[in-house]
Parts: C-alpha cells; structure tokens; sequence
C-alpha cells in the first residue's frame, strides 16, 4: 500500500468527489481527516474508513470562518501527530446567474469556500507540519471551468481559475522543501452537483433535463460523464512517489471533454 503509516486530509470529505478520494487513500493505507459541514455524512465515510483498519478523524469544518480551517488542522496534529497529504476538495457550484445579476453574497461566500479556503488549509498544513518535516504533497480540485468560463458561471469559473493560479504559486514556493502540489480540473462528474446545475440549465433554457445530460455526455470523447472514483485515482496518483517528478501542474480527468 503505497500510503501506510502516512496522513491524508480531505476537505468537503463527506460526499461526492471528496468521499470517494477518503476512500481511495484509506484503500491505500492512509489514515484519514475528512472535512465538511455536514456532520452526518463525515461520520459515515469516517465509519467506512474505519472498517477498512484505517483510522479516521471527522472534523466539522466551516471554511467560510477563517477559524476553523486553522482548528481543523491543530485536532488533525492532535490525533496523528502530522499530516502527509492535503487535498483541497471543498466547493460550492455559487450563483448561477448572468454577471449583470449577480448577488454579492453569494459571490462572496462561494470565493471563500472555494478559494480562500483552499489557500487556509494550505496555509496551516504547510506551516504547521510540512515544511517543517520538508515533506508533503497537496492536491487542489479545480474543474474544465477553470480553464474556460462558461455563460452564468463567473464566479464558480473565477474560483477556479484562482486554484489553478494557486496551484501554481504554491508549488513554486514548497518545491524547495520537498513539496509538490498539483492540481485536478474535473469535467462532468456524476452525483448530485452536476445534477443541480443541469437543472438549473434545463430551467433557465427551456430544455429537458435528459436532453442537456445527453448533449454534454455527447461533447465528451468518451461520450459519458467522469466517476468520482476517476478522480480520486488521480489524486492518489498525484499525492503518490508515482508522480514524484510532477508539481505545478494541472491535470484534466473529465472523459475528453477539453481537449487543449
């Protein structure tokens, strides 16, 4: 097991993306951190991960207050004594909505979970057991709309775009302690966020909800939608000594969806 004896957070662990990457490092050997705000679905993944005789640790975590990434960090030292991997999965879909129409708020809270978050949990993790131990590798999940901006999408597109930025300016800054950090651009994942947003779509445009599944499963090479489990193998892969030479970099896994 290519991570036995070794940490892994997760962020926006309790669900979709995030459960499924918990999964796969605690398959690898990895105990595991995960982080959300709904305390049910946390205790769940953490049960499983459990029964696999890995440890876990479900931490509440709210990264709209800057507080709690930093607490969040300080039980996982707690209980494991350091952490190995941090993988930056927490996001929100944000307002669906033309720019001209757009809600502060909204706009506001989906940058702080989305990308000011991400950046806090960095933060903490490096200075708190990474660079001292020179040692670490952090994933960040971004998406294909990082790369390109769809129509009523602005803000969860400039989120991000801002990881993928973020991603970079990170690596340059740990490489010199070992660290890499990499970053994911999922397609159109399967499970209940893409269904909101094909929806919403189907509302806004007068089309049938299947009809848009079809046209973007279609637009794919593959002509289908990217399974969670797809990605979390890529993070695995990513936070590994498989991909010991690659940092800085982006890596579509979205079924051939962008192909530039």
């Amino acid at each position: 097991m290519q991570f036995e004896g070794k940490v892994a957070i997760v962020t926006g662990g309790g669900k979709g993306i995030g459960r499924a990457i918990a999964l796969a490092f605690a398959r690898e050997g990895a105990d595991a951190v995960v982080a959300a705000t709904t305390e049910s679905a946390l205790k769940e993944v953490a049960a499983q991960i459990k029964s696999m005789g890995r440890k876990s640790l479900a931490v509440v975590t709210d990264l709209t207050d800057p507080e709690q990434p930093l607490a969040m960090v300080d039980k996982a030292l707690k209980e494991f004594g350091q952490i190995d991997v941090l993988v930056n999965n927490s996001g929100v879909e944000g307002p669906m909505v033309n720019v001209t129409d757009m809600d502060l708020d909204g706009w506001n809270q989906m940058m702080a979970i989305n990308l000011t978050g991400a950046m806090l949990c960095t933060k903490h993790v490096l200075a708190k057991s990474m660079v001292p131990r020179q040692s670490g590798a952090i994933v960040n999940i971004s998406s294909v709309s990082g790369r390109r901006g769809p129509a009523t999408r602005s803000a969860y597109s400039s989120s991000k775009f801002g990881i993928i930025g973020f991603t970079q300016s990170v690596a340059m800054e740990a490489g010199r302690y070992g660290i890499r950090v990499n970053c994911i651009a999922p397609g159109l994942v399967e499970g209940a966020r893409i269904e909101r947003v094909l929806r919403h779509a189907s509302q806004t445009s007068g089309r049938p909800y299947e009809e848009l599944v079809a046209n973007y499963s279609a637009r794919a090479a593959l002509g289908r939608m990217v399974k969670p489990e797809e990605i979390a193998a890529l993070a695995v892969f990513l936070a590994s000594e498989q991909s010991s030479g690659i940092t800085g970099q982006t890596i579509n896994c979205d079924c051939g969806l962008e192909l530039d």
